[in-house]
């Protein structure tokens, strides 16, 4: 089990989740990143090799940070996202590991022919 992070901190203009953990080791997380690699049963699945691709999150952000217990925070996604529970063992993870879950999630949408912009079109922008 790892310790709390000293810190977590979200800037909605960049849309970083900044983390300083209790070694002072600190780490910066986009919220896309998060969203893609959220530990929900919606994106891992139930099983092994059930795990959903996430496509279209580029410009998703962070609503709302949540602790839950001394274990975790639970992360509401601009898209309505907020299912999952960000344990610190997870988080941390992810900050050590964030180049190599980063290109491991950018050859899947490569190999799957998918993207990251969102398919999204705003209607009221095409009737201007």
């Amino acid at each position: 089990m790892h310790n709390a992070p000293s810190k977590i901190d979200y800037q909605q203009a960049t849309a970083l989740l900044y983390i300083t953990w209790p070694d002072a080791s600190e780490a910066s997380l986009s919220a896309e990143f998060l969203r893609v690699h959220s530990p929900s049963a919606e994106v891992r699945g139930h099983g092994i090799g059930q795990q959903v691709l996430q496509t279209g999150k580029k410009n998703v952000t962070i609503s709302k940070i949540e602790p839950t217990g001394r274990y975790a925070i639970k992360i509401t996604f601009s898209d309505g996202h907020d299912t999952g529970l960000f344990d610190w063992g997870y988080l941390k993870k992810l900050c050590d590991q964030k180049n190599d879950y980063w290109q491991t999630y950018l050859d899947k949408l490569e190999a799957a022919n998918a993207t990251r912009e969102s398919m999204f079109i705003d209607i009221k922008q095409l009737n201007n």
